[in-house]
């Protein structure tokens, strides 16, 4: 069974703000390093859940960005008609 990548990006973030805020009320440093190790090892797995996650679109570079989407033009620049 295949899981979406964004779980692990979730538990991760939230484990690394858990270090921070814990770092910056002087928590008790094993607490803290434990939970630093644990967060390092969180990163590797979700880079690599999220790099092998089986995602797939129809969007290329040309289309700019989801949130404000364009349509493709073929605006030709100058120095295109010297090739």
């Amino acid at each position: 069974m295949k899981f979406s990548s964004t779980p692990y990006v979730i538990i991760t973030t939230l484990l690394l703000l858990t270090v921070t805020v814990m770092s910056a009320m002087d928590f008790p440093f094993n607490w803290v390093f434990y939970l630093t190790v644990l967060g390092q090892i969180f990163v590797v797995l979700m880079v690599y859940k999220v790099l092998t996650d089986d995602y797939s679109t129809e969007k290329t570079f040309e289309h700019f960005y989801e949130d404000r989407p364009i349509e493709p033009s073929n605006i030709q620049r100058e120095n295109d008609n010297f090739r």
